[in-house]
């Protein structure tokens, strides 16, 4: 963890998104941002979060689907949120998965093919503000 706080990335993607997706989106972030602390996925889409979590020697936070429409998201995806019921399933797993008082560091980067999302969220852990 970079000094005292949490770095989460959260992901949210198609059916049929591959590895490879994932990765790229993950680069993007980490181009951005610097070093992330965890990964993040929903139950339902953990095991593909897994695997690069596995790839990249990352811990993965699981967050249940049903909390994702507790999430304020930046992005407003009328896709996203008729089938998940939040506007942005990658910046909501973000949120959830780095804990109470996170935020968004920025609305969530698409995959170069289209197929994954990514969203990174921080949080300070204790000490001085």
């Amino acid at each position: 963890m970079a000094g005292n706080a949490l770095t989460v990335a959260g992901f949210g993607f198609r059916r049929g998104a591959r590895l490879a997706s994932l990765e790229d989106a993950l680069a993007m972030l980490e181009a951005c941002h610097g070093s992330i602390d965890r990964l993040a996925a929903t139950q339902s889409m953990w095991p593909l979060v897994r695997e690069l979590g596995w790839a990249r020697r990352i811990a993965v936070i699981t967050v249940p689907d049903a909390t994702l429409p507790s999430a304020t998201t930046l992005t407003r995806s009328a896709h996203s949120l008729r089938a998940r019921g939040t506007g942005s399933v990658a910046e909501a797993v973000a949120l959830l998965a780095a804990g109470p008082g996170a935020t968004l560091l920025g609305p969530r980067l698409v995959s170069a093919d289209r197929r994954a999302t990514a969203a990174l969220a921080r949080r300070r852990l204790g000490g001085c503000t």
